[in-house]
């Protein structure tokens, strides 16, 4: 009998099929990469029901993706650092192909596409001269990489646009590695996290620094909003003694601001964002900290909006003007007008990300 995706394989063969869309690969809402109960890697498909749409194998532990704006395509990055990322056709399941880090580079685990979903930016560490990169891999060659930026930092951890589509905002974590060293952190002693905006060009437009005495604090995930405000999440390598804030906000041209959920529960927040995401209209932006068990969501001003106790919560992707969570131990819910609708458990640990579709 002859199957679907291999109905679709035949007709893509020939040349003769439609371009396909992500109602094509079931609608789904979010992207997110797990490990199955029988230890096997996979990215499902999600829809906003929590049902999923698709399961696609990976050949390793997955950590981000990025997906396309208008095709169903995704690209599943390998966990940092990694050395592959592979392209994906979520209707078919295809491998459409797999990118190697060139030598003396690995992955960050993020990247984005291009507004017109031509390049594909991955974030990417040059553990020679330990400078930060940006890999530009172009699908109109075949996903061959043609190009590379200066992220203007260290260890770039998340690359994403900015609405005008022609400003690229990077997150520098600040933090040397080195495959060879496995996770190990090098440079503890002289971090330096940043967070830059660049031209098409890889020219630097402007950079956003912490005080001297927030040198521990890596900036590591980016959530722009429909407006250009930026949220950047933050990751500290030993706390101060005073829990500081782990959300950033920031907009071009103006000062930083930190989203201040008090000292009682910045303690809680454990030091650690594993997630950041910001609600479709821009008004919500919701943390995520695995290691506190808790997610904090403020408003755009850096107000404190919400808490949700949950056990090693970490994946976070705007739904309607809300949000979807997920959990280590295979639980989804729904954050809408400050209600909580559980989406169901599933036999499988989702890993750190959730990646929306876009609007």
């Amino acid at each position: 009998m002859t199957t679907r995706r291999g109905f679709l394989a035949t007709l893509a063969a020939a040349g003769t099929i439609p371009r396909l869309g992500w109602a094509d690969a079931g609608s789904p809402a979010f992207l997110a990469a797990a490990k199955d109960a029988d230890g096997q890697f996979a990215l499902y498909g999600v829809g906003a029901d929590g049902a999923d749409r698709f399961r696609i194998p990976l050949p390793a532990r997955g950590h981000a993706g990025a997906v396309h704006p208008t095709e169903p395509l995704a690209v599943a990055f390998a966990r940092r650092p990694g050395t592959f990322a592979v392209v994906l056709n979520c209707v078919t399941g295809e491998e459409l192909a797999v990118l190697e880090s060139p030598e003396g580079r690995h992955f960050m685990g993020h990247g984005s596409f291009s507004p017109d979903g031509r390049l594909l930016y991955t974030a990417e560490n040059d553990f020679v001269t330990t400078r930060g990169k940006i890999g530009l891999w172009s699908r109109d060659h075949g996903w061959r990489r043609i190009a590379e930026l200066e992220s203007h930092g260290i260890g770039p951890h998340d690359v994403q646009f900015l609405p005008d589509g022609v400003t690229l905002v990077v997150a520098n974590g600040g933090i040397e590695t080195n495959p060879a060293k496995g996770r190990e952190k090098l440079n503890l002693p002289t971090m330096r996290p940043s967070l830059v905006y660049l031209d098409l060009q890889g020219t630097l437009l402007e950079e956003v620094t912490m005080p001297e005495d927030w040198h521990r604090a890596s900036i590591r995930h980016l959530a722009v909003a429909p407006d250009g405000q930026v949220g950047f999440a933050m990751q500290w390598e030993e706390m101060p003694e005073t829990a500081p804030p782990l959300l950033g906000l920031h907009r071009r041209g103006e000062e930083a601001v930190l989203a201040d959920a008090g000292e009682a529960e910045a303690r809680l927040m454990k030091g650690y964002v594993g997630s950041v995401a910001v609600s479709r209209d821009g008004a919500l932006f919701a943390v995520s900290c695995p290691r506190g068990g808790r997610a904090v969501v403020f408003d755009k001003t850096g107000a404190l909006v919400q808490v949700i106790e949950r056990a090693d919560v970490c994946g976070l992707a705007p739904m309607g003007a809300g949000f979807v969570l997920t959990d280590g131990v295979g639980g989804m819910l729904r954050l809408q007008d400050g209600a909580l609708t559980a989406l169901g458990t599933r036999t499988r640990a989702w890993d750190n990300h959730a990646v929306a579709l876009h609007a």
